[in-house]
């Protein structure tokens, strides 16, 4: 199962998904023995160390309680299968009722520290749950393990956490691959597969970078207010709180009456507008260490100029200039840098939609073997 964002109202998986109806009590014993004889595909029950010593010690105790006719070897023998079936019934009765569902919030960064959130629920009224463990896997990342800490009872919920730290750019699939518990006696493994899985695009890594006087260039001939957004002293409109926003923005009265987050977004003074231009030819950058410089390089001033209310479109190679407008523009930019590759070099010298008004067009080009220059209209701007 692939999820792209997980909601407030993700679907729980598990144990729990698709078990019987406890009300139908027609049926209720029926799939109670059926599950416990035939278990859901992926569930798996091994023994451990000294679960395998105990059946051992019982069949040399069963021999001996034969040959011998004792009636002491009998019991002891009724006692150590009744402890050992007794540890597999109440391990398969502390993972029933159990569901579980991924939680990652973007955006990821390369570099920075992401929380991954694993939210659990015990369906059960009565019985707790007690010692499970999970195994996470991640691109770029070996597996790892994480165990519920405490217990869960019954009809509550707990979260289990983990920090992620995504070592390059591009697809991030976060995938739990088992959940397991050794309870109650330690004798039995029971392990439930899952295929719960998380896709998220990670986004280039921050660089710094130095600026040159080009940056302050302004087109002649144009003043007064623009009506995109910016730092501007008018007001512009209404829109959704997004992560970075400033709490200083907030609109109280607005939230309240909506109940939810609103912010101001102001007009911003004129100043010069840039249409970015990111070229990916395999024949420009020949260096996979320098392309990734590329690609952080570009993400950094391509946010760094939304804030300032000067990012006015964006291009990747040969496809259409896209106008900047909302922060979704921006995200949607920085994802396809995120998942961009060299490519076979095109003939065309400028984006489609841009090669009409020159002015104010930011390129990138390689700086001798490791940095990466931008120029605007042919003219250095910034170096990283």
């Amino acid at each position: 199962m692939t999820t792209k964002l997980i909601a407030r109202d993700a679907v729980w998986h598990g144990s729990a998904s698709g078990s019987p109806d406890v009300r139908d009590r027609t049926h209720r014993w029926r799939a109670l023995l059926w599950s416990i004889l035939y278990p859901r595909q992926g569930q798996r029950i091994l023994p451990t160390v000294p679960g395998t010593l105990l059946i051992a010690v019982a069949l040399g105790i069963g021999m001996a309680a034969y040959n011998t006719s004792s009636n002491i070897l009998f019991i002891a023998l009724s006692l150590l299968l009744a402890c050992l079936v007794f540890s597999g019934v109440l391990s398969w009765l502390n993972l029933r009722g159990v569901a579980w569902r991924l939680r990652l919030v973007p955006p990821l960064r390369v570099g920075l520290e992401q929380l991954v959130s694993l939210e659990l629920r015990n369906g059960k009224r009565v019985l707790p749950t007690y010692g499970l463990w999970f195994d996470f896997t991640a691109t770029g990342v070996g597996p790892v393990r994480r165990a519920l800490g405490g217990r869960l009872d019954p009809q509550t919920e707990m979260r289990v956490e983990w920090t992620l730290r995504p070592a390059k750019r591009g697809l991030l699939v976060v995938q739990l691959v088992a959940v397991g518990s050794l309870f109650p006696f330690g004798f039995l493994r029971k392990l439930i597969g899952s295929e719960l899985r998380c896709e998220v695009i990670v986004w280039p890594a921050p660089v710094e970078y130095r600026r040159f006087s080009a940056d302050s260039w302004r087109r002649p001939g144009l003043g007064g207010q623009k009506t995109t957004a910016g730092q501007g002293g008018d007001l512009l409109a209404l829109r959704a709180y997004a992560q970075g926003d400033s709490h200083r923005l907030v609109h109280w009265k607005a939230s309240a009456r909506l109940r939810r987050l609103m912010v101001r977004q102001f007009a911003a003074e004129m100043q010069t507008g840039f249409s970015f231009w990111v070229t990916t030819s395999a024949d420009i950058w020949t260096r996979p260490e320098q392309f990734e410089l590329l690609c952080s390089f570009a993400a950094t001033l391509a946010e760094d100029y939304f804030r300032a209310g000067r990012l006015a479109a964006v291009a990747l190679d040969d496809e259409p200039s896209q106008p900047v407008r909302s922060v979704r523009d921006l995200e949607r930019f920085l994802d396809r840098l995120a998942l961009a590759a060299p490519r076979a070099p095109s003939s065309q010298s400028y984006p489609g939609g841009a090669a009409r008004r020159r002015l104010n067009l930011l390129t990138f080009a390689p700086d001798g073997a490791r940095g990466v220059l931008a120029y605007v209209d042919g003219i250095q701007t910034a170096a990283a």
